[in-house]
């Protein structure tokens, strides 16, 4: 950094410094639990000549810490693309079937955002529509902190809900399906050109509860992108210039997830080992009725607790499709989201 015109280009400056201090991140935690180890050796032979049986349990109360840290430690190192450094913008859409599906839709937000809460990550709405009766009809969000889209990008496809409908006077058990569509969230170090000549953008009242100011004014934004067909639209905002800003945002992510797409096809890397998501071939069931499980059909990894995820204990899942093999650039194909 101290080179002579180092500085000259800011914009590759930045990408430079931001990669040093993520690697000497890692290479700061490995050298730390080096230490620990070394520590906790020294330690445990001074227990052995001693006979001290407490000290001795307490070494081995570290090591079961330690070996929790060089678990994360070896999940992140999965994590090598540049987009997994990322935030993630997160859309959520209902499948066919209504309000029950809807409702399905505004339970997975539910356990994103939970997840995120567990993780101390930030997340802001940056568009929201109600469900007629309940639920949501869509919602996408952001969610700020580092690796959230190396983690998150696991969660792109179909969700498969089966459980007794509370909405159902009969009782009857239902099946229903939202998809997940999970972007990268760009920022100053990638560039994703875009020309004012290739946007439509249609203002609009947004539609839902929202007070009268939001339903009476073209405050609703939806930014077409002529050359990929690609839509974007932002209504959670009162203020049409920040609902503008928000749907440019996911403009902006979902055409540099669309590039990555193209380089992958060209390269002839798009996750040959992944059964192509759509509609109707789910990625994990989530079933709550005859029994509880919990089932992720790609790596197969189940966990019967299907309240606890649902509140947002995801990691299991997470860790499971990470491990499942070498980290292909642009993380899993994701759901081609149909532009609205």
């Amino acid at each position: 950094m101290t080179a002579p015109g180092f500085w000259d280009d800011q914009t590759r400056a930045q990408e430079i410094v931001r990669e040093l201090k993520s690697t000497k991140a890692v290479v700061d935690d490995f050298a730390r639990v080096r230490q620990r180890v070394a520590d906790a050796a020294e330690l445990f032979e001074l227990a052995l000549e001693e006979e001290d049986e407490a000290t001795r349990d307490e070494v081995g109360g570290q090591m079961a810490g330690l070996e929790e840290v060089l678990d994360r430690l070896e999940l992140q190192s999965f994590l090598s693309s540049t987009e997994d450094r990322l935030g993630a913008v997160v859309s959520i859409h209902p499948g066919a079937g209504g309000t029950e599906s809807q409702d399905w839709a505004e339970m997975l937000e539910r356990m994103y955002l939970r997840w995120a809460e567990r993780r101390d990550y930030e997340t802001r709405l940056l568009d929201y529509q109600a469900g007629d009766e309940a639920g949501i009809k869509d919602a996408t969000f952001e969610v700020n902190g580092d690796y959230a889209f190396g983690y998150l990008k696991s969660e792109s496809g179909v969700h498969r809900l089966v459980r007794i409908s509370p909405f159902d006077a009969s009782g009857r058990r239902h099946t229903s399906f939202a998809s997940v569509f999970v972007y990268p969230q760009v920022d100053e170090t990638i560039e994703v050109e875009v020309q004012d000549g290739d946007l439509r953008v249609d203002t609009f009242r947004a539609s839902g509860a929202g007070g009268q100011h939001v339903n009476k004014t073209d405050s609703a934004v939806r930014i077409t992108h002529l050359p990929t067909g690609i839509v974007a639209t932002s209504q959670s905002e009162r203020s049409q210039h920040r609902n503008r800003d928000n749907a440019m945002k996911i403009l902006r992510a979902r055409l540099y997830m669309n590039r990555l797409e193209e380089e992958q096809k060209k390269l002839d890397a798009l996750y040959d080992q992944q059964k192509e998501i759509a509609w109707g071939s789910q990625i994990r069931s989530y079933v709550f009725q005859p029994y509880t499980m919990v089932k992720d059909h790609r790596t197969n990894h189940e966990e019967t607790d299907v309240h606890a995820v649902m509140d947002g204990r995801i990691d299991g899942f997470v860790d499971a499709f990470l491990r499942a093999g070498p980290a292909k650039p642009g993380g899993p194909a994701p759901a081609r989201e149909k532009t609205r």
